[in-house]
């Protein structure tokens, strides 16, 4: 069996948290909810959940801002406000990019498109019509809402 036919569907990204409670508050704002949670001493993991939306059947697992697991990119500094890694925003489908931009910044975030760009992405042959916002979750992660579009 090749990786790609292993391969039967995409389960969960993994957070840091900064600071615990207030990313887990503002993925419940977003409609997810803890499934389960765990510590694991060996990786220096107090606190650990996973969380679930069940409209949209994705998960995220928040860790506390301790834990020594294999991660991208270099621990944030001191008074760092965000840094750079492999992993560039994490998108979510939305029916309207502004009034989630706008619920996002209620609920803590910060930011990042000030307001909905729309932009037509050209390959040569095809124009795809794409809206979306950005902002900075409250523990820095880029998140994208992207009104459903087709790329076929």
């Amino acid at each position: 069996m090749n990786l790609q036919d292993n391969i039967i569907g995409f389960h969960h990204y993994s957070l840091k948290a900064v600071n615990f409670e207030e990313t887990v508050g503002f993925y419940e704002t977003l409609g997810f909810k803890v499934q389960h949670s765990w510590s694991l001493p060996d990786f220096e993991l107090e606190k650990c959940v996973m969380m679930h939306h069940a409209k949209i059947n994705s998960f995220v697992e928040i860790c506390d801002k301790n834990a020594s697991m294999p991660s991208q990119g270099r621990k944030r500094k001191a008074n760092e406000e965000f840094i750079e890694n492999s992993i560039l925003h994490i998108c979510f489908v939305v029916k309207d990019a502004e009034k989630a931009r706008i619920e996002a910044l209620k609920n803590g975030a910060t930011d990042l498109s000030e307001g909905v760009f729309e932009i037509d992405l050209i390959n040569g042959h095809k124009s795809v019509n794409v809206r979306n916002s950005l902002v900075y979750s409250p523990n820095g992660e880029v998140i994208e809402f992207l009104e459903s579009v087709s790329f076929d």
